[in-house]
């Protein structure tokens, strides 16, 4: 019973994560999930009490995918970003998932399990910093959010954007991201900060 009862969750959480994708938490269909999950509405009440708790599942198992799923080398963060690109690229309703929580749900509080890992990449990008391999210029929490947006670029540029630039080729893409997230992590972090030029004195008036 308790292996029945986990896979028509599992079911249920995977037609809610298409679904939500697809059309919003506001617009998405209870019926529709019940029936691509091969369940019915009353289960997805019984699990999830409504449909706003379903999403919050779906929340959580994407949360968990990218957290379980990411390698992390504090030595390659390019390559970190290049590894995250790759997640968005091959689960497109990912990206959307996420702008949808943003939309509806963004005065959530930060989810615990995204915010705990992000604080230990945070800590071993520290750590890089303090043994030199990775700039200091920037905070260490300010160098992970920096290469969580380079790796998120094609899926997050507008259609207008993506129709000038042109750029399908898939390994073509992933150098792109690497090259962005190195250049973000390198010159600026060769040279001390420039410190404001004292400004002239002017006439008086």
């Amino acid at each position: 019973m308790q292996r029945d009862a986990e896979a028509t969750k599992r079911r249920l959480i995977d037609a809610g994560r298409a679904e939500f994708a697809a059309h919003g938490i506001t617009g998405a269909r209870v019926d529709r999930i019940a029936e691509v999950a091969q369940s019915n509405k009353a289960q997805i009440y019984h699990y999830f009490k409504n449909k706003a708790g379903l999403f919050d599942a779906v929340w959580d198992d994407l949360c968990r995918q990218i957290v379980d799923g990411l390698p992390f080398d504090v030595s390659d963060l390019p390559g970190v970003a290049v590894q995250l690109s790759d997640v968005y690229a091959d689960y497109p309703e990912l990206p959307r998932l996420i702008l949808w929580q943003r939309l509806e749900r963004g005065e959530d509080p930060p989810h615990a399990v995204a915010t705990a890992d992000l604080l230990s990449r945070g800590a071993a990008v520290a750590a890089g910093q303090r043994r030199g391999l990775v700039t200091d210029w920037y905070e260490p929490h300010v160098v992970m959010a920096m290469l969580l947006h380079a790796a998120a670029f094609w899926e997050f540029s507008s259609p207008d954007v993506m129709a000038v630039m042109d750029v399908r080729d898939r390994e073509r893409r992933r150098e792109i991201v690497r090259a962005m997230a190195t250049g973000m992590l390198a010159e600026s972090g060769q040279a001390e900060p420039r410190q404001a030029e004292p400004r002239q004195a002017g006439p008086e008036r």
